[in-house]
């Protein structure tokens, strides 16, 4: 049996136990590969940081008349944000491995032909919690407080980083089409700092023109920021968790399976 033989046998049959088994594997391998170069994660360590220091102490006075009332506010909002930018990284990394024929040795081995691009997607999972971990650490030394309890405060973190995991398939999709991972950057940088700044993380949907809240309301970021909002400082959750487990099961229904397709095409 020869080796291209061979390497599609299970590709045409896989059973989902055997994806799970690849993209396990292959996203081991891409974290294996973010820890030998730990450059690649100050997007998601540095970044919170800076938002938090700039916005609190920039504009908590003009905003809320005070710092430490407005980082009550203002921490959900800039948890549902960095984590939304986080997402691009995975689309330019796909890009460039692509570009340097890695996937070309992915088609040599006897593994799903989706798993490449779903162990990507997983291994980036860890990057989006450690995102949630930094900025709620670093919110609690600037005097940031959970209002309710360890459980939904978790509750948060996860459903952030969950939401992410689905954005990020937006970012796989314009990885698999762009011709260059700057280009993939661009776009998703164009997608999401309007959904970030057109949204309620930094000021309230009722202090915006009337034409504004009306797609502040549908954005996933609002919902995002509110649902964290009320699992850090209480106040009602079902239509916020509705509307983002919405975003998250409408964004991988679409994207995932488009992803998938571009990818095929493209190796």
């Amino acid at each position: 049996m020869t080796t291209a033989t061979f390497a599609n046998a299970p590709t045409t049959g896989a059973k989902p136990f055997k994806l799970i088994r690849h993209s396990a594997a292959l996203a081991k391998r891409s974290l294996l590969k973010t820890m030998r170069t730990p450059e690649a994660l100050l997007d998601v360590t540095l970044q919170p940081v800076i938002f938090l220091l700039l916005f609190t102490y920039v504009f908590g006075g003009a905003i809320a008349g005070s710092q430490s009332v407005y980082l009550q506010y203002l921490l959900p909002g800039i948890l549902a944000q960095t984590i939304a930018m986080s997402a691009t990284a995975i689309g330019v990394n796909l890009n460039t491995d692509i570009s340097k024929g890695v996937f070309d040795r992915f088609r040599s081995l006897p593994i799903a032909r989706s798993a490449p691009l779903v162990g990507a997607v997983l291994a980036d999972f860890v990057r989006y919690a450690l995102v949630a971990v930094i900025t709620l650490s670093v919110g609690y030394a600037m005097g940031f407080r959970i209002h309710t309890d360890p459980l939904q405060a978790a509750a948060a973190m996860v459903m952030a980083a969950t939401f992410a995991l689905a954005l990020s398939w937006v970012s796989v999709c314009l990885g698999m089409i762009a011709r260059t991972p700057g280009s993939v950057q661009g776009m998703m940088i164009l997608l999401v700092l309007p959904l970030s700044f057109g949204s309620n993380t930094f000021v309230q949907t009722s202090t915006l023109p009337g034409w504004l809240q009306a797609f502040v309301n549908v954005n996933p970021i609002t919902h995002l920021a509110g649902l964290s909002r009320s699992l850090f400082l209480g106040g009602p959750v079902t239509s916020h968790l509705l509307w983002t487990w919405g975003w998250i099961i409408g964004l991988t229904a679409v994207f995932m399976p488009l992803a998938l397709r571009a990818y095929g095409r493209k190796v």
